[in-house]
């Protein structure tokens, strides 16, 4: 550890996320309980430090620079970790308990979910977890859920949005079906193919227009509305479907369909919650911690290495 290049101050670099987060000083500034001058001159402060320009400083707009922008990843890192730090250290980690249930798609609640709960029974043992693997949109202003891990942010502005990364979409098959049937070589060719679908597949259309290919509702051989099953599916070597690379990269015998062909669809994911993130510490913990490792498992998901033959 370099202990000398560690010379900025927590409450500068504090300072600094907090405006980023919220958008301008004045927002910063209610948010921690302190003056907008007071941030001001921390933030200035640890541009010094740095020797970087973190924002570009207008009338009423406070906007990140590319270093603010390259700088604010590491930045949101250190401020979770204090955070758990605080927890722990108050013995806050130990006492909070109830219940906090969460929504995603089955996919995600079989696949990445298990990991991230033996940490937090790791952490707050007290805290009850109830999954609702669904497809369906559930409801967080009626209280339906908790936290909700989605792909489209809502439009409801009382609720909590976080974006925790992105991942990118695209065709998958096993490699036993493409020897089969035989690779496709162009975008017009994946007429002839059998596609694993969805229980809706008609909206599923646009998409793959979208990619840069048609094909039909008499395409889809096989449908379902779970995860789980369409990728039994698939990975019997059944037909060809989109999948997210964090998804497909856990099954070595997938191959991507037309990778340079096609182009891949852009696939935010977003963590949402209700306005009671502020005030409740167990929905606060399990918020933060899916924020952290969700992240981590989007940016170590880089795309599968293909077979070309």
């Amino acid at each position: 550890m370099n202990w000398q290049a560690i010379s900025f101050d927590w409450n500068q670099v504090r300072a600094f996320l907090a405006t980023a987060e919220e958008g301008s000083l004045s927002a910063a500034a209610r948010a921690l309980g302190q003056t907008q001058p007071t941030l001001s001159r921390q933030i200035t402060a640890l541009e010094e430090t740095l020797g970087v320009i973190l924002f570009q400083r207008g009338h009423r707009s406070t906007d990140l620079t590319q270093s603010g922008i390259e700088l604010l990843e590491h930045v949101r890192a250190m401020g979770e970790a204090a955070n758990r730090i605080s927890l722990t250290a108050s013995g806050q980690a130990s006492t909070v308990d109830g219940q906090v249930t969460i929504t995603s798609t089955d996919t995600m609640a079989a696949v990445f979910l298990p990991k991230i709960l033996r940490k937090l029974r790791e952490q707050a043992p007290k805290i009850s977890i109830e999954i609702i693997g669904a497809s369906e949109i559930r409801d967080l202003r009626k209280r339906e859920a908790d936290i909700a891990i989605r792909h489209a942010r809502p439009d409801q502005s009382d609720l909590y949005c976080k974006l925790i990364g992105e991942t990118k979409g695209a065709l998958y098959a096993t490699r036993d079906f493409l020897d089969e049937w035989g690779r496709p070589e162009t975008p017009e060719d994946l007429k002839n193919y059998p596609f694993i679908g969805f229980d809706r597949n008609e909206e599923a259309l646009p998409y793959f227009r979208e990619m840069g290919f048609e094909i039909s509702l008499d395409n889809f051989r096989i449908s379902a509305n779970r995860g789980p099953a369409i990728m039994a599916y698939v990975r019997e070597g059944l037909g060809i479907t989109p999948l997210t690379h964090d998804f497909a990269g856990l099954y070595p015998e997938l191959e991507m369909v037309l990778p340079d062909k096609l182009k891949q669809l852009d696939v935010p994911v977003w963590l949402v919650t209700h306005q009671e993130l502020k005030t409740s510490r167990r929905i606060r913990l399990v918020f933060d911690l899916l924020a952290e490792e969700l992240s981590a498992i989007l940016h170590a998901s880089p795309p599968p290495q293909n077979i070309s033959q």
